[in-house]
């Protein structure tokens, strides 16, 4: 969920600049980036019944129960009342959440990311800073080169919630970050990025939090995995670096809580880190993955295709990196795209039909081969 928290919606943001005017297509002086009041493409073959969850604010990481009948995603929208992401849940079929505030799992204070159910769909585990600092952490400024950073924020642990929005354990805690943890389809294990051994790396767990183990290990951002249909592997995103330069630069930012997100690939490897393999060489940043409902193709965001660094569309691929092929066109940003768990619905967040503001929203589709 690379993004990832505060760091996940960073490339909304980051491209989806206010335009001149409300309706129709508008460009934004800045960056040139254009805005459609449309929610569907004609290019998007894939996509049926397309329908728009949410209005306003920045909205994303929209990640389906056990049961598919209830997502859970973070948000900062103002209109609920919010300063920081927080952490909410609905039934994506029956509440209308387009004007009506949602139910709110976390409990309002500090930054969250990364929400999943976990088996029963009863509870909902989340990071959040609130234990380190209650307020809002700042979001820091652009890099020396100009370029976007996200902050890796030290305060982050993983806690379980019930659906009214009490903490009922605190999962996985301890000194620096840990974050973005993702449950396996058969309900045993989680996984999870953490910098305890002083790089971003990959760990798993059992589902109560025990028995933690490292993953990967080489040096880089590795993070926003999830697991394949059957529990056996891991698909994820890693910056890593290779030349002397990018390694000092990656290290020195890291020792200020920070990573610049500008080039990405995915990887995957079996749940404990062998088989590891380089999926995409695309160049750019290419993120956000999850399995396709066969477990044999991987469905992500990407700038590759573009020359000013947007529109971020969803791209699919093969686990062998073959037969690329575009899913989605909106012109600023398509991204954490997630399968519901009987394969015939597919939630993302887009920039798609926001009026030309900097709002990014939830959309459901049902997913056509």
């Amino acid at each position: 969920m690379l993004v990832i928290m505060e760091k996940t919606l960073f490339f909304a943001t980051i491209f989806a600049i206010v335009a001149c005017q409300p309706t129709g297509e508008t460009a934004d002086g800045e960056t040139g980036a254009t805005w459609e009041s449309k929610i569907y493409y004609d290019q998007e073959v894939h996509l049926n019944h397309v329908r728009q969850l949410t209005a306003g604010g920045d909205n994303a990481e929209a990640y389906f129960s056990f049961d598919g009948t209830m997502l859970t995603f973070q948000s900062n929208a103002e209109k609920w009342g919010n300063e920081c992401d927080q952490i909410y849940a609905f039934n994506w079929d029956t509440d209308t959440i387009v004007e009506n505030e949602p139910q709110l799992i976390s409990n309002d204070l500090g930054r969250t990311t990364c929400a999943y159910f976990m088996p029963g769909d009863t509870t909902i585990l989340y990071a959040s800073t609130f234990a380190g600092d209650t307020a809002c952490p700042a979001v820091p400024e652009r890099g020396e080169s100009g370029a976007y950073v996200w902050p890796i924020y030290s305060n982050f642990d993983i806690y379980v919630s019930n659906l009214s929005g009490n903490i009922v354990d605190t999962l996985i805690s301890g000194p620096g970050y840990d974050a973005e943890a993702t449950v396996s389809p058969d309900g045993s294990k989680i996984v999870f990025t953490s910098d305890r051994s002083g790089d971003l790396e990959l760990y798993l767990c059992d589902i109560d939090g025990s028995n933690i183990t490292q993953v990967t290990s080489g040096l880089g951002y590795d993070g926003g995995a999830f697991f394949s249909p059957d529990s056996k592997k891991l698909v994820f995103r890693s910056s890593r670096p290779q030349t002397e330069e990018e390694i000092t630069k990656y290290k020195d930012l890291l020792a200020n809580g920070l990573v610049e997100p500008t080039h990405m690939e995915i990887y995957t490897c079996n749940v404990d880190g062998t088989e590891l393999t380089q999926v995409t060489s695309l160049g750019n940043a290419n993120w956000a993955p999850f399995y396709h409902p066969s477990g044999e193709k991987i469905i992500f965001s990407t700038n590759h295709h573009s020359e000013k660094g947007y529109p971020f569309n969803l791209f699919m691929v093969n686990t062998d990196g073959t037969g690329l092929q575009q899913i989605t066109y909106d012109g600023v940003f398509d991204a954490f795209p997630m399968f519901s768990p009987d394969g015939s619905k597919l939630v993302f967040a887009s920039n798609r039909n926001n009026g030309g503001t900097r709002a990014t929203n939830l959309f459901i589709v049902d997913w056509k081969e």
